[in-house]
C-alpha cells in the first residue's frame, strides 16, 4: 500500500514537472511582438515591457536574469497588452530574452557621484519644530467651538425642560395708558353698538376703559368700585381737577342710569358720554417724555 502512494506522489510530481517545463519551453520558443519604453536607463531606473496580445506570456521569471530584474507585471486595459516592468542594478549592456528573441539595455552609472569621497552620514533624528500662532489660533478654536457647541445644548435642554422658549424676541415696550385709552375709546366708537340698539354694553365698555385707565395710571382700582367711589378716590388723585371730575362725573351718571334704572338716553347723550371720556384721559393723560429725535428740527429747516 506504501509503495503504491510512493509511486502515485511520484507520477504528480513528474506530471508537473513536465508541464512546467513544456510551458517554459513553449514561452522560450514563441515569438512575440513587444517593444520597450527604452533600451537605456540610468541605474536602479525602470523600462516596461509592452508585448502584444499572445496565447501565452513570460512570467517574471523568464524575464529575470543576473544584470535584469522583472518587478511587476499587468495588463494595459486599452490596448490588451501585456506590460512588465523591468529595472537593473548592474552599469553595462545586457540582453533580455523575450521569448526566441532578444533585445540589448543599455544601463548607465548615475553620473558625477563619487562615492569614496563623499561622507555618508547616519539619519538624523526628527527636528521639532515649534508651534506657529496659526496652528495654536485653530486648535484654541476648535475647543472654543466645541465648548460653545455642549454650552448652547445645555440651554437648549434646560429651556425645554422649563418649558421655556429657546429665542425670547424682545417686545416692543407698551403703550402709555392714556394712549391705549384713547385707542380703545375710538374702536368702540367705531363700533356704533348703540347705533345698532346695544345700549348697554356700549356703555359698558366705556365705562370699563375709562376705570382701567384709573387703574394702570393712578392705582385706584375702579373697576371694584361704585361710581361714587370712584368719583370719592379721584378727587384725591393728583390728576383732579374739577373740570376732569365733572367729565368723569357725567358719563357714570349717564352708564348708571342706563345699567340698572334701563334708561334710554338720547341719541346726543351716547356721543356726549364719549366726548366725555375722551376728554377726561386726556386731561388726566401725565406728561410723556418726549424723544430728543421728535424735539429736533431738521437742520435744513433751522437754516431757513
Amino acid at each position: 500500500m506504501k509503495r503504491l502512494t510512493l509511486l502515485i506522489l511520484l507520477l504528480t510530481v513528474l506530471g508537473v514537472t513536465a508541464s512546467a517545463q513544456d510551458t517554459l519551453l513553449s514561452t522560450q520558443t514563441t515569438r512575440y511582438k513587444f517593444q520597450l519604453d527604452s533600451t537605456t536607463i540610468m541605474l536602479g531606473d525602470q523600462t516596461v515591457l509592452a508585448i502584444e496580445p499572445s496565447a501565452i506570456y513570460p512570467s517574471l521569471e523568464d524575464l529575470t536574469n543576473n544584470d535584469i530584474v522583472a518587478v511587476n507585471q499587468w495588463i494595459d486595459s486599452t490596448n490588451g497588452n501585456f506590460c512588465t516592468t523591468l529595472t537593473s542594478f548592474e552599469e553595462g549592456e545586457h540582453w533580455l530574452h523575450v521569448g526566441m528573441d532578444s533585445v540589448l539595455i543599455t544601463v548607465k552609472d548615475v553620473p558625477n557621484v563619487d562615492t569614496t569621497n563623499t561622507n555618508i552620514r547616519d539619519i538624523a533624528n526628527i527636528l521639532r519644530q515649534p508651534y506657529t500662532f496659526g496652528e495654536i489660533a485653530k486648535v484654541v478654536g476648535i475647543v472654543l467651538g466645541i465648548l460653545a457647541l455642549v454650552a448652547a445644548i445645555i440651554f437648549i435642554v434646560i429651556r425645554i425642560k422649563q418649558h421655556k422658549p429657546i429665542i425670547t424676541i424682545p417686545q416692543a415696550p407698551p403703550l402709555p395708558a392714556d394712549v391705549r385709552a384713547l385707542d380703545a375709546l375710538e374702536t368702540l366708537r367705531q363700533q356704533q353698538l348703540w347705533q345698532q340698539g346695544r345700549v348697554k354694553e356700549y356703555h359698558t365698555q366705556l365705562t370699563d376703559i375709562v376705570r382701567n385707565y384709573l387703574e394702570e395710571t393712578y392705582s385706584i382700582p375702579s373697576t371694584e368700585m361704585t361710581s361714587d367711589q370712584t368719583l370719592d378716590a379721584f378727587h384725591s388723585c393728583s390728576a383732579y381737577t374739577e373740570e376732569a371730575s365733572s367729565q368723569l362725573q357725567q358719563m357714570l351718571q349717564t352708564a348708571d342710569m342706563v345699567k340698572f334704572a334701563k334708561s334710554q338716553p338720547q341719541p346726543y347723550q351716547h356721543d356726549l358720554s364719549m366726548t366725555q371720556a375722551v376728554n377726561f384721559v386726556k386731561l388726566t393723560a401725565p406728561k410723556h417724555e418726549e424723544h430728543p429725535a421728535d424735539t429736533e428740527q431738521p437742520k435744513s429747516t433751522q437754516e431757513e
